[in-house]
C-alpha cells in the first residue's frame, strides 16, 4: 500500500482526493492570506481567489498557483536563483533530500520549482507542526506536498510518532511515490553553522532493515547546500540568538509567522542549490564502525562536508570572515563598493535592535562569515 493511502499517516500527510478543493476553497476566501500574498506579489486578491478556486488535484494546485508565486517571488526578491548537480539524479528514482536550512517555506519551494523546470517531479517537503501557526498556513502547505512533523511531544509520544515518520519518508522513497525534502536540522540554522542532527539520522534508521548500510541505501540520501547572498531575516536571527545568549528568549507564533512573510518578502540577492552525490559508496565503510552512535555520526560528518563543500560562498561570506578575522584575506573577493554595502546594512540592521553594539554585530557577522569557515576546512583537508 503506497503511503499516501495508509490510514495511519492521515495526521501528517499533505491533503489528497476532494481535501483538494476544500483546502483550495478555504484560501481563496481567506481574508488574511488573500491580503497577505496580495500585498507580497502586488496581485489582485480576486486573481489570487480566482487561481484557487480553480485547483482540484495537488498538481493544479502547483502548477496554477504555487509555482507561478514562488518564481514571481524569485523575480522580484532574488538577483536570480542558480543550480548544480542536476546530473547526479536519476528521472525515475525518487530521493531523500538532507539539506542546510536557511528559510522557512523558501528552501523546500525553490527546490521544487528547480525540479519541474528541470523535468523532475515535484518533491514532499517536511515542515514543523510549531510552523502551524493557524488554519490558513495549514492547508497552504499541506496542500503544497506538505507532511507534518510533530514538534513538542511528551517523550513516549515522541518516539511513536519518529516511527510513523520514518516510515511514512521511507515508503513514499522506496516505493517511488515522492522524493522528500527535510532540513538537516530541527529549525533554521540561525548562525550559519549548518550541522546534521543525529536524531533526525536516527529517526530516518528507525524504519529499514537492521543493516546499516542497506537500511540508508534504499533512502537515496542526497546532501543540499543552499546559499542566499542576503540572509533571509539575518537581524530576526541576529535578535533571536543575541537574547538566548542574554537568556531572555521566548519564541511565539508571531515570530514564525514574521519569519515566513519577511522570507518571502524580502532582498535575498543571488541564491544559490547545489545537488550533492547520493551518499552511497561511504555507507560501507561507514558501517563498519563498531557500533551505531559512531555509525550515525560518521554520516552525520558526511552530510556536513557534503554541504560545507557544495555551499557557494558569495562576496558578503568573505565579507564578514574577514571583518571577524580583522584581515584582507579574501580581498579579491570583493569589491569596496560590496564592502561598503555590506557594512551598511549590518550597521543599519543592527542599531535597529536592543543590546550591546559589539555583541550583535559579531552575531550578524558569524551568520555570513560561518558558512566561509566549513567551506574553507572541507576544501584543507580535502586537499591534505
Amino acid at each position: 500500500m503506497h503511503a499516501m493511502q495508509n490510514t495511519g499517516y492521515n495526521h501528517i500527510r499533505p491533503f489528497t482526493g476532494d481535501e483538494i478543493p476544500a483546502a483550495a476553497g478555504r484560501l481563496a476566501a481567506s481574508r488574511e492570506f488573500l491580503s497577505l500574498f496580495s500585498r507580497m506579489l502586488g496581485w489582485s486578491e480576486e486573481l489570487l481567489a480566482g487561481m484557487l478556486r480553480e485547483v482540484a488535484t495537488p498538481e493544479e494546485f502547483q502548477r496554477r498557483f504555487f509555482l507561478p508565486v514562488i518564481k514571481e517571488l524569485i523575480r522580484a526578491t532574488t538577483g536570480g536563483v542558480t543550480l548544480s548537480g542536476m546530473e547526479h539524479l536519476e528521472k525515475d528514482k525518487a530521493y531523500l533530500f538532507v539539506s542546510n536550512h536557511r528559510d522557512i517555506i523558501l528552501d523546500s519551494a525553490i527546490l521544487n520549482t528547480l525540479l519541474i523546470e528541470n523535468g523532475y517531479p515535484y518533491c514532499q517537503a517536511a515542515i514543523g507542526s510549531n510552523l502551524l501557526i493557524n488554519d490558513w498556513v495549514t492547508d497552504m502547505v499541506r496542500l503544497n506536498s506538505c507532511f507534518i512533523i510533530e514538534r513538542n511531544l511528551p517523550v513516549k509520544e515522541m518516539v511513536t510518532s519518529a516511527g510513523i515518520r520514518s516510515r511514512y519518508i521511507r515508503e513514499l522513497i522506496e516505493e517511488n511515490d515522492y522524493s522528500v525534502w527535510i532540513a538537516q536540522r530541527e529549525g533554521r540554522a540561525k548562525n550559519g553553522d549548518d550541522r546534521t542532527q543525529h536524531a533526525l539520522l536516527k529517526m530516518f534508521k528507525m524504519s529499514g532493515p537492521k543493516d546499516f548500510a542497506e537500511n540508508f541505501r534504499t533512502l537515496h540520501l542526497v546532501p543540499l547546500a543552499i546559499s542566499y547572498e542576503w540572509e533571509p531575516c539575518d537581524d530576526m536571527k541576529t535578535s533571536e540568538l543575541y537574547r538566548r545568549d542574554t537568556g531572555e528568549y521566548v519564541k511565539t507564533p508571531e515570530d514564525d509567522m514574521t519569519s515566513m512573510y519577511r522570507g518571502l518578502a524580502e532582498q535575498k540577492g543571488r541564491v544559490h542549490f547545489a545537488i550533492g552525490q547520493p551518499i552511497d559508496k561511504e555507507l560501507d565503510a561507514i558501517s563498519r564502525y563498531p557500533n551505531n552512535g559512531d555509525r550515525v555520526a560518521a554520516l552525520a560528518a558526511c552530510i556536513d562536508a557534503a554541504i560545507h563543500r557544495g555551499y557557494k560562498p558569495w562576496p558578503n561570506n568573505y565579507i564578514a570572515h574577514d571583518l571577524v578575522h580583522g584581515s584582507t584575506r579574501f580581498a579579491a573577493a570583493y569589491t569596496d563598493d560590496e564592502k561598503k554595502r555590506f557594512v551598511e546594512a549590518m550597521t543599519r540592521k543592527t542599531e535597529a535592535l536592543d543590546g550591546n553594539r559589539s555583541a550583535l554585530n559579531r552575531i550578524y557577522l558569524d551568520i555570513y562569515a560561518n558558512p566561509v569557515k566549513n567551506h574553507l576546512e572541507i576544501i584543507t583537508r580535502h586537499e591534505h
